[in-house]
């Protein structure tokens, strides 16, 4: 399964990069307020689904684009055929495919991969995380005001979510060293996986978003729950991660009064 999921993340990686070097290639929709989707989307994730499908058809699929299917089979996987789109539009080239099976709300296996820098990040539980075959260990800071974390401005409900939002980053800011946020949920839990970043929070997110970044930051060593230190739920789309001392840290700095 692994292995499908890689070919199929390299297949609609290699899609995306040819079309990102001509903007005039690709058309744009806004499907809501500030959430847009390419005919590459589209593109990308029918070759995704395709590859799946020859293999697992009695797998069940839900996918940013073309919706669910077979709801009731033990094992989902979860494809955002290209997630960053909005930088994939504006030419940032930061943007990745995420593909993840779960099985009775685990999960089985992760592919991350940016088609820009060419970096494969991959996870099967139990066997470890890994970069372009390194493995992957999350960092060892131990103290928010030594630490970089990353967040993001909520993408679907921001109007509700807004003021939180606010008052969470205006704790974290001040007690940490360093905020970066590049536009991919995917690749924010990847990058803490590899110990680029030391933490990320976000909450809004849809199930596609953090599927595969789950299993990777878990795989890696990381402590991953909502922010609320919970189980983390795909559907709620509530997310913390980090090693397990920032994890702590963080939940007091996103739930304090």
């Amino acid at each position: 399964m692994l292995y499908v999921a890689v070919r199929a993340a390299r297949k609609a990686g290699d899609l995306i990069a040819r079309s990102f070097e001509n903007s005039a290639s690709f058309k744009v929709e806004e499907k809501k307020d500030r959430d847009f989707v390419t005919d590459i989307d589209r593109k990308a994730e029918a070759l995704i689904l395709r590859e799946i499908q020859q293999h697992y058809p009695s797998h069940g699929i839900v996918a940013e684009e073309s919706g669910s299917s077979q709801p009731d089979a033990p094992i989902q996987w979860h494809i955002d055929p290209l997630d960053g789109t909005t930088n994939f539009i504006h030419g940032f080239p930061h943007f990745s495919v995420s593909i993840a099976a779960w099985q009775d709300a685990r999960p089985l296996l992760a592919v991350v991969y940016d088609p820009i820098k060419n970096e494969l990040f991959e996870a099967e539980r139990g066997q470890g995380a890994f970069m372009n075959r390194r493995r992957l260990r999350v960092t060892t800071v131990e103290y928010t005001d030594h630490c970089i974390f990353a967040s993001g401005l909520p993408p679907y409900s921001r109007d509700t979510e807004i003021d939180r939002f606010q008052q969470r980053m205006d704790r974290c800011m001040r007690n940490t060293e360093g905020y970066r946020r590049a536009g991919s949920a995917a690749l924010d839990l990847a990058y803490v996986a590899a110990g680029r970043l030391d933490a990320y929070w976000e909450s809004g997110l849809c199930s596609w978003d953090i599927a595969a970044g789950v299993l990777l930051v878990q795989e890696a060593g990381g402590i991953i729950t909502n922010t609320q230190g919970g189980t983390l739920k795909l559907e709620d789309g509530d997310v913390l991660c980090g090693n397990a001392r920032l994890h702590r840290q963080f939940l007091r700095l996103l739930n304090d009064a």
